[in-house]
């Protein structure tokens, strides 16, 4: 895949690593690897005790998917959070992106992904089981189903949308601001909130 290659194999590792991240290619992964390398004491030993430190410390929380160092996540331990709504959410990324917008202080739900013919994910490969638990739950009276406006997160939408159908809950979508084809994580901040200020029903 890499060709021949002057670099000793621990450089040729790092760079092949590197090159799996999202949005790095082989050739920004050698800049990136280079750049550390030249910068091993201020930059590639702090982060790769960093790294190791997440990988010790890190959690998936039981209850919502999210990740963070204790459990359950301080987002799901938050008193101050309003439990009744549940924001349903394909990937951590995407939590954090409306988090940080600050218009939503309910609890959260990340699947894991979409479901997807074509790469083969089915309702079995996502986190839904526990999802029909925490809304089972009566003191849950909202679902709001914060998936990207793709064809794979529309589908996503409408098969949730029956699976967790019952009369006295309310389940709703993202609303304008959210372009076709948008992934949420790459979106401004007052674009997700002005989506989740007027999301609508699903």
């Amino acid at each position: 895949m890499w060709g021949h290659s002057l670099n000793s194999p621990e450089i040729e590792h790092l760079i092949h690593l590197m090159a799996r991240l999202p949005g790095l290619g082989p050739r920004s992964a050698r800049r990136a690897a280079l750049t550390l390398l030249k910068k091993r004491d201020t930059l590639l030993e702090p982060l790769a005790k960093a790294m190791s430190d997440a990988a010790a410390a890190i959690r998936t929380c039981p209850d919502c998917g999210n990740l963070d160092t204790q459990t359950p996540c301080a987002i799901c331990a938050d008193q101050r959070r309003d439990a009744s709504i549940i924001c349903v959410v394909a990937d951590v990324a995407d939590l954090w992106a409306l988090d940080r917008s600050g218009a939503y202080r309910g609890l959260y739900h990340v699947l894991g992904g979409t479901l997807s013919a074509l790469d083969g994910i089915g309702p079995d490969d996502l986190n839904l089981t526990r999802l029909i638990e925490r809304v089972t739950d009566k003191t849950v009276n909202e679902v709001i189903l914060a998936l990207g406006a793709t064809v794979a997160g529309q589908a996503t939408a409408h098969y949730l949308a029956e699976r967790l159908e019952r009369p006295d809950l309310q389940i709703s979508g993202l609303a304008h601001g959210v372009p076709v084809g948008g992934e949420l994580d790459y979106l401004d901040d007052g674009t997700l909130s002005a989506a989740m200020t007027a999301r609508r029903p699903v």
